[in-house]
């Protein structure tokens, strides 16, 4: 078997669970530069055993890859060989024995409700650009979507009736998710004034449209988001994935449960969602440390 042939049949096994594009393409540039290393020491992907993903893996750290990097990396290849032994093309996973570095659990970047507000209210509602950036970041933030969930949404995902907005998540996951009203106003301005303007003549059935009519990408949706944070003189580093942060922190602060939280972001594993327990823990320190006489 080659490598060109394993990595063929792994991406079709990839397609086929429905996984991103975006996490194919990183899957294909990791695992091509594993394979590449592989090929000079001349080794088959039945020849590959773990001393061999750990020396890779070790020749990452002292390039100064960073953990998360390595971690990734390693992650990939591991992938790659639990499918060749499911798929019995070898027999067994060499990088099962192969231990992943520890990353740095960084904290995300939230912004307080009273910074959301500076953010949201701030965008005025006079073009039908402004319209779609109000509307799209309400809705981000109403709703904790995820980049690719904005961007993937099509016009009738919203119902005003029920109040709910339905997501395609991960993995092709759905779910129902319930609108504020503040969400819910911004996309009616922007469905009645802004989106018909921005079609011209186009079919697109995206919710959310380009200068052009087409649908938005995710850099666009980061670009158009750093150009109103500047606008509003709001710190750097705020994100797409920042109003999502945010949505689930603010969740937690007013008594939601994590189960619901998770539901709501669409995890597959609580112990994602749990990362906002730390997020909620380091805000009351830093509470404590500024307000108590004897902190």
């Amino acid at each position: 078997m080659s490598w060109e042939e394993a990595l063929a049949d792994f991406d079709r096994d990839l397609r086929a669970r429905s996984l991103a594009e975006r996490t194919r393409r990183a899957y294909g540039v990791d695992l091509g530069q594993f394979v590449e290393w592989a090929r000079q020491r001349g080794l088959e992907p039945g020849e590959v055993r773990h001393r061999d993903v750990r020396r890779y893996g070790a020749g990452l750290s002292g390039a100064g890859a960073a953990a998360a990097t390595v971690a990734r990396k390693l992650a990939a290849i591991r992938g790659l060989f639990d499918f060749l032994v499911r798929t019995e093309r070898v027999g067994q996973n060499p990088a099962d024995l192969v231990s992943s570095p520890k990353r740095e659990r960084k904290l995300p970047r939230v912004l307080s409700f009273e910074q959301l507000r500076t953010l949201l209210e701030g965008i005025p509602a006079r073009t039908p650009l402004e319209l779609r950036d109000r509307a799209m970041l309400e809705l981000a933030y109403a709703c904790g979507l995820r980049c690719e969930e904005i961007v993937n949404l099509d016009l009738g995902a919203l119902d005003f009736e029920t109040e709910q907005l339905r997501v395609l998540g991960k993995g092709s996951k759905e779910r129902l998710l319930p609108v504020g009203e503040p969400a819910q106003q911004a996309l009616r301005r922007y469905t009645e004034r802004g989106r018909q303007v921005l079609a011209a003549e186009r079919r697109e059935p995206a919710l959310f449209l380009s200068k052009g009519g087409r649908r938005l990408s995710s850099s666009d949706v980061t670009r158009r988001l750093g150009l109103w944070v500047r606008e509003m003189a709001l710190a750097g580093g705020v994100s797409p994935h920042s109003l999502r942060h945010s949505f689930a922190t603010h969740l937690l602060e007013g008594g939601a449960d994590l189960r619901t939280i998770q539901e709501l972001l669409g995890h597959s594993s609580i112990s994602t969602t749990q990362i906002y327990t730390r997020v909620d823990a380091a805000r009351l320190r830093d509470t404590y440390a500024a307000t108590h006489p004897r902190a």
